[in-house]
């Protein structure tokens, strides 16, 4: 007879008690670095392939794969296009968290990565919309899709493989390791795009002069990417399961259906999940994907006109923030607890949206030849810092609402069902309201999705001390 992990722990007097513990003290099989390696390294490749394309989205994409025409309206359908990936998310979530749950989280988080890799090498193979009309935009936005079906299920069990092996008052540190999969992986995705610009002279205020890089030059990283992929299935194929998981299939924990079970009985936690990470999705891709649209578009499409190459360095060296200030995210979570640390961090982000439109509009920060770069790199270093102190600690906080037997699928869903609401929609709101209004107001959307996730955060548990054994749903 199966036991519900949200009304209690492992049985009395299973073989399992004297390991239920979240300590790190269960034998894990392996080193603990591997664990680290793992979950890092994973993480990094699908946020590789998932920044790849967004760079692609913003520079490339337009010009080869929409038809000829507006610049405005090229962007926005490539921007809705890169959405595409944010509706498949939650139901990556909910497939790769079945099996997250049901057999376990090793053998789901290889299925993830090879769903992610294999769609990304098969975007560098895709013809242009100048060689096969509509179906060219129509198969990228399959392959999109795809990615976001793997970067659904990877997130989740990364999260897990980090905080179900981590040592007693550390699981906010061990959890911060997949968070920096995202910096690390921007970095080498544009680090590489920025190469091959400079290589091959690639221009994006001229791109009638960009033959080579917009026939072949920009399907380099998306071919490279499947050689990542096999270091990375490499790696995690010498896991062995978490001891979280494992002392729930002893003690015969599981249920049938992961999905009906978190909604019946984590409906709540569901709801708060999402909107405590809602605030970090939107400065997320305000500070990557639309920031970048924006500074690289022409003056006549509302932009910066900054050549492609210049402001890459720029935001590369503002990624650096984002990566340094992850591990300090884990640090002050686990001394000050989740709620405090976020809900500073919220507060801090309400202030820094009322402040887009001195940061960000032409009239301050100039255009083209004249912008005022100083201006624009304390900007990236102010918005990546804030990234990374809000982003680290969401890969302990997530999971820790979930019980076991569902915590892969809750924790997803509520990850990626906030990715819809926070990232899918922010580069083209974005770009919409710098259209038709101004770039303060881009500020004014970021302000009240932190106003969200502040009151969100109020009403959350704190759940710095409890077990991942016997955390109970807010509804148990």
């Amino acid at each position: 007879m199966s036991t519900d992990l949200s009304s209690g722990g492992p049985r009395s007097g299973s073989k399992a008690d004297a390991a239920a513990k979240d300590d790190g003290s269960a034998e894990l099989g392996v080193p603990r670095s591997r664990v680290v390696l793992a979950s890092l390294m994973g993480t990094t490749i699908e946020f590789y392939d998932f920044y790849v394309y967004a760079t692609a989205a913003v520079s490339v994409f337009p010009l080869i794969f929409f038809a000829a025409g507006d610049e405005g309206a090229a962007l926005l359908a490539s921007m809705a296009t890169f959405g595409a990936a944010f509706v498949a998310r939650p139901i990556g979530s909910v497939l790769f968290g079945h099996f997250g749950d049901r057999i376990g989280r090793k053998a789901t988080l290889i299925g993830s990565l090879l769903t992610m890799g294999i769609a990304t090498f098969l975007i560098g193979l895709l013809p242009t919309y100048y060689q096969i009309g509509l179906w060219a935009p129509a198969l990228l936005t399959i392959m999109r899709f795809c990615q976001g079906l793997g970067l659904g299920g990877e997130w989740s069990g990364a999260a897990l493989l980090a905080t179900e092996t981590a040592k007693e008052g550390k699981r906010a540190w061990a959890a911060m390791w997949p968070q920096l999969g995202a910096p690390i992986g921007f970095l080498l995705a544009n680090g590489l795009f920025l190469i091959l610009t400079l290589a091959f002279n690639h221009d994006s205020t001229n791109p009638e002069m960009d033959g080579a890089f917009l026939t072949w030059v920009w399907r380099l990283p998306f071919l490279l990417s499947l050689l990542m992929v096999a270091v990375g299935l490499y790696v995690r194929l010498k896991l062995q399961e978490t001891p979280v998981f494992q002392r729930a299939v002893d003690n015969d924990e599981r249920v049938k259906a992961p999905l009906g079970e978190v909604f019946q009985k984590n409906w709540r936690e569901l709801i708060l999940g999402t909107f405590i990470m809602l605030a970090t999705y939107v400065l997320f891709y305000l500070m990557t994907t639309w920031i970048l649209s924006y500074s690289i578009s022409s003056p006549e499409a509302s932009g910066l006109g900054v050549p492609y190459a210049d402001f890459l360095v720029l935001q590369l060296i503002g990624i650096l923030f984002f990566a340094a200030f992850v591990p300090v995210s884990g640090w002050l979570a686990d001394r000050f607890g989740r709620k405090p640390t976020l809900i500073v961090i919220s507060a801090l982000l309400v202030l820094f949206g009322l402040t887009f439109g001195w940061w960000l509009s032409a009239d301050s920060i100039g255009q083209g030849a004249g912008l005022n770069t100083t201006q624009m790199m304390v900007f990236l270093m102010v918005g990546m810092t804030l990234m990374g102190l809000t982003f680290g600690p969401m890969s302990a906080v997530l999971p820790e609402l979930f019980p076991t037997n569902t915590r892969y699928t809750g924790s997803g869903i509520a990850y990626n069902v906030s990715s819809i609401l926070g990232a899918a929609l922010t580069p083209f709101v974005a770009q919409w309201l710098v259209l038709n209004f101004s770039v303060a107001h881009v500020g004014y959307y970021l302000s009240f999705a932190s106003v969200l996730t502040l009151i969100s955060l109020i009403i959350a548990p704190e759940t710095k001390t409890k077990s991942l054994d016997t955390v109970r749903g807010l509804d148990a």
